[in-house]
């Protein structure tokens, strides 16, 4: 693994990519990451973004609040559009950076086969998902990565079928870079960005990023939650390069715990999970004690 200096709220970048008004919802992690994650990729950067909540955020026309261009194509095609705006970029001669930016809904789901095939041929871009666990743009129905249990408008009883873990799901096609990240850590978000743009090859970059109106929370909740997530070991930072897995910092100090907070005080904060029987909040909690004691197994020994 490579290392390099840690960004911190001193050193980041006082440059703005993003104009002061945007569409985004009061509280909206993504809007955290989107600032953040610009000061990351810099100005020589084009986006490639299909219907979602940042299609919205970034402005319709004629109101844009980046200062990027940005290609906004349909749901299935976000990774065969990145891969062809970033061949176009190469015979010009050009080394301009190609981000598709997407959310759950057209990464898991509708966009999946566009970004096995990019991944297959390890196209040389960035591909971030920002899963805010349901479609959000369009009123909340469920995804592919929406947890099991969720509320939501299309599953008003919670949703019966596991979420995908897309991240491994992509780790399985064996890519340059996969990496976890949160909207509660936005500047682990902004230093992996920086060793993305470092690695040839496709980097796929996933996000667990709290939604406030679709996850039932206060605005002012979204931090906060989604560092539950991760205290609790619901959800994981890492990073995987050359097939190995090394966790990220906000997650490697739990291997250090005997005991990690309970599951229950994450999904009590939202209004989503009120659906789930005490029977299955036991079983979430089963799965998260046995992972981490896989990991406690995996890397304490080494």
């Amino acid at each position: 693994m490579t290392t390099a200096a840690k960004t911190n709220v001193l050193n980041l970048s006082t440059e703005e990519f993003v104009h002061p008004g945007n569409r985004a919802c009061s509280g909206c992690g993504l809007s955290i990451l989107y600032r953040i994650g610009l000061k990351a990729l810099g100005r020589d950067c084009i986006f490639v973004v299909p219907p979602s909540c940042l299609t919205v955020m970034q402005g319709l026309f004629p109101i844009a609040a980046s200062q990027m261009p940005i290609l906004n194509g349909t749901f299935a095609s976000t990774a065969a559009i990145a891969t062809g705006v970033r061949a176009a970029m190469k015979r010009r001669g050009k080394q301009t950076q190609v981000v598709a930016w997407a959310g759950d809904g057209g990464t898991a789901d509708i966009g999946i086969q566009a970004l096995s095939g990019a991944l297959e041929r390890n196209e040389d871009i960035i591909y971030i998902c920002y899963d805010n666990e349901a479609y959000m743009n369009t009123g909340v129905q469920r995804s592919g990565t929406t947890p099991q249990g969720g509320l939501t408008t299309t599953t008003p009883y919670g949703k019966k079928e596991q979420g995908k873990n897309l991240p491994e799901i992509v780790a399985a096609h064996n890519p340059a870079y996969v990496a976890t990240c949160s909207a509660s850590y936005p500047l682990d978000f902004h230093d992996k960005l920086l060793k993305a743009k470092q690695i040839s090859g496709l980097k796929y970059i996933h996000i667990q990023t709290p939604c406030p109106p679709g996850w039932g929370c206060e605005e002012r909740m979204t931090v906060k939650i989604g560092k539950a997530a991760i205290d609790c070991g619901l959800f994981d930072l890492y990073e995987i390069e050359d097939g190995k897995k090394q966790l990220s910092e906000p997650s490697r100090k739990l291997l250090k715990k005997a005991k990690l907070p309970s599951v229950q005080e994450y999904l009590s904060m939202q209004t989503r999970f009120k659906a789930l029987s005490d029977e299955q909040i036991a079983v979430m909690q089963e799965r998260i004690d046995q992972k981490w004691a896989d990991y406690r197994q995996e890397f304490c020994a080494e």
